[in-house]
């Protein structure tokens, strides 16, 4: 496995994790193999009882392609190990159910992904979890709601679709004092813009199914923190059948050594679509952390390295209006993902958030007439173009 000890995200996104098998393969071979042969019992029992590093069983985790991945997803992080799951919400929910306990509780802040909510606010109660929910204006009402039950802050940030950021040294100091974790979803940002680890985060979390595969085609999630933190999500996983396959997990490692050029080009894009427009005259407001003010602004310049590849913008239109003007974009795709090489456009109302109350949505300024941008890697005048286009037609 390749020391990546000091080198640039660039170099570690390519070598981190990888290791050449006798045949010279300059990645880290695709293994499908569902099981690993031993030369003895007794090297059987040093993988299945920890004290030697290997491979086993698939389920398991225990694949030498899923091990690769892992590497370098948790070097890309600055975390001691990775777990890579079968989607984004398995890694959530293993989290979950791994770190809290019929009884006690989670604090959610800010918006968050629509399957995320309906995990924390109707599945989890069934096992007698609750959840707290704060809007992100609502943060300073953290202390008042965590009790010594409380097991786990989470929050997006950026987050889905509003493009709110959050302090996570801050909130992440409030959570000790209850003992309870701070897990943060990095998806968004991706390990090129932030890195949570190094700002007090006890967990990150992703939807690997968005930019660190990149490609719209594949579906996997990723949990990456200290060992010990790991260990009890790693037997949920293991339990629930949530690993990632082995396709699946060399297709995101190939995915993951151009992550740097591909997000980096899309912050540029995202930057100048967002200017563009913030000075539209059908648009009322646009989110994106590369245009933040005030506090907003100090959240960003402290913890973020660029605004990211995500926007949304709120038109000044009905819904019905609002699905007219993404119904005329051409080189935006309508389509409820993000964060790969092609753009897109979706209405969280009819897509991501559809399943929210619509007086929640609201509450939480998502509005009919709003629309959120995943930019990709095409021209960035001509996506502007086609805004115009769409906007600026009767």
């Amino acid at each position: 496995m390749t020391d990546t000890t000091a080198q640039s995200l660039s170099t570690r996104s390519v070598h981190a994790g990888e290791h050449r098998d006798p045949q010279g393969a300059i990645h880290t071979p695709l293994y499908t193999h569902s099981t690993f042969a031993f030369e003895s019992t007794a090297d059987l029992l040093d993988v299945v009882e920890g004290r030697t590093p290997g491979n086993l069983y698939t389920r398991y985790g225990l694949n030498p392609t899923i091990r690769s991945v892992e590497a370098k997803l948790a070097d890309l992080e600055g975390g001691e190990q990775a777990l890579a799951f079968s989607s984004g919400m398995a890694a959530e929910a293993a989290t979950f159910l791994a770190h809290t306990r019929t009884g006690e509780h989670i604090v959610c802040l800010g918006d968050v992904y629509g399957g995320t909510f309906e995990l924390l606010g109707a599945n989890l109660p069934q096992l007698g979890i609750t959840t707290t929910f704060l809007r992100g204006d609502e943060v300073e009402r953290l202390p008042e709601v965590l009790t010594d039950r409380t097991r786990i802050v989470f929050f997006e940030t950026p987050s889905n679709p509003t493009l709110e950021v959050f302090d996570i040294w801050a909130i992440a100091e409030q959570a000790r004092t209850v003992g309870a974790l701070t897990v943060v979803d990095n998806t968004f940002a991706t390990p090129v813009n932030q890195n949570p680890l190094s700002h007090g985060a006890d967990l990150v979390v992703h939807s690997a199914t968005k930019y660190l595969g990149g490609h719209s085609d594949l579906t996997a999630g990723a949990l990456i923190g200290p060992g010990e933190l790991l260990a009890p999500v790693g037997m949920w996983r293991k339990n629930l059948g949530q690993t990632i396959a082995p396709e699946t997990a060399s297709l995101l490692a190939r995915s993951i050594r151009s992550l740097p050029v591909r997000v980096r080009a899309q912050n540029e894009a995202a930057a100048a679509v967002a200017a563009f427009l913030a000075a539209h005259p059908r648009v009322l407001r646009v989110n994106y952390p590369g245009l933040a003010t005030g506090e907003q602004k100090r959240i960003v310049d402290a913890q973020m390295r660029a605004g990211g590849g995500m926007l949304s913008a709120v038109l000044d239109a009905t819904a019905d209006q609002t699905a007219a003007v993404v119904d005329r974009l051409r080189l935006f795709a309508i389509a409820p993902s993000l964060g790969g090489v092609e753009s897109l456009v979706t209405q969280p109302i009819t897509t991501t958030h559809h399943g929210v109350d619509p007086g929640e949505r609201a509450r939480r300024g998502i509005a009919d007439g709003m629309i959120r941008l995943s930019v990709g890697l095409e021209d960035a005048d001509d996506l502007i173009q086609d805004l115009a286009h769409a906007l600026d037609t009767p």
